[in-house]
């Protein structure tokens, strides 16, 4: 029996909620911050029927009940803080991306990940990339339906809503690219296979709805190896009325055709025509994530991947913050 704890309730809990097994015990859960409301994470694990002990100090959590697993998605900027913790104690960890808000902190986890990693396993919630059309799309280049990538755009749109006070402050948040544009930044990096050199970033506050130092839009150049560019949008300004919170895009173009994912449908034009493509099945990231750890199989989305999605996504708002290339 693998023995979970949970601490926050500011992300995305509900992957690890929704991947949990016969095998699996949530037996703590407690804030990252004192004054976080676990209220989503409550509900969601009483309708489930789930009765772990409820903590007020995550310290006293680990202490007491020695986890294998722990599920961390706080204040964004104690994710990486927390995952540093679990990794000098060997706990597998399933972390809120991004694994870590500033550099520092980065360079801490690639240095502490390097001397246990044959030992404990973590990943990002990178849930995305298992929703089918994402996935359909990744076959679909993978088999050379566009031939040799040579553009890649992504969109990623969300409405704001009223977002909690710790949204307000860059030291707490952690930036806008991080923390929405960090999801294509990881399509790119999964689907083209190809290393990040440099970005050339914005981003702005305006419009934000008084959410203090919140970006409500921002975008992204990137250079990839063999002059492969990307962009990346991103803004909080989808209308309340849209039908949907998010509005997630990618286009693949290629020296033999384009893959379009628009509104969670795949489209493929090449020299046959343009048509819709059926997609395939979805995945789960925590079952990945319980398999890999497990001995089972692998996990879609390693470590080197969440470190790595992590850097570029720093080095995206250093660019939009003093208006300069940054190399990667």
């Amino acid at each position: 029996m693998l023995k979970i704890c949970v601490i926050g309730s500011s992300g995305h809990f509900r992957y690890a909620l929704e991947g949990l097994d016969e095998e699996c015990s949530v037996t703590g859960i407690a804030p990252g911050v004192p004054e976080e409301d676990l209220s989503k994470l409550e509900k969601a694990i009483s309708e489930m029927n789930i009765k772990p002990k409820k903590y007020n100090n995550w310290w006293e959590m680990l202490e007491k009940e020695k986890p294998d697993i722990l599920v961390i998605n706080t204040v964004f900027s104690l994710n990486g803080k927390i995952l540093l913790e679990a990794l000098e104690r060997k706990i597998h960890a399933f972390v809120e991306k991004p694994i870590a808000t500033t550099f520092e902190d980065l360079e801490k986890i690639r240095s502490v990940y390097q001397k246990v990693r044959n030992e404990v396993f973590f990943t990002a919630m990178f849930g995305i990339r298992y929703r089918p059309h994402f996935l359909t799309a990744k076959k679909l280049v993978s088999e050379g339906a566009v031939g040799e990538i040579r553009l890649v755009n992504t969109q990623k749109s969300y409405k704001l809503g009223q977002r909690p006070d710790f949204y307000k402050k860059r030291e707490t948040y952690g930036g806008t690219i991080p923390w929405v544009g960090i999801h294509a930044i990881d399509w790119i990096h999964w689907i083209t296979e190809k290393k990040f050199l440099s970005v050339y970033a914005t981003h702005s506050r305006l419009h934000n709805s008084g959410h203090g130092e919140l970006e409500t839009t921002a975008l992204c150049h990137f250079t990839l190896e063999d002059e492969v560019f990307a962009s990346l949008s991103i803004d909080y300004l989808r209308p309340q009325g849209a039908p949907t919170h998010d509005d997630d895009r990618m286009r693949i173009v290629g020296t033999k055709g384009i893959v379009e994912v628009i509104n969670e449908r795949v489209f493929l034009t090449d020299e046959k025509g343009h048509r819709e493509v059926p997609l395939v099945e979805k995945g789960q990231i925590f079952e990945d994530f319980l398999r890999e750890i497990r001995g089972q199989g692998k996990c879609m989305v390693t470590p080197e991947d969440s470190i790595l999605t992590t850097e570029i996504a720093l080095k995206a708002r250093l660019s939009a913050d003093t208006g300069q290339i940054v190399r990667i």
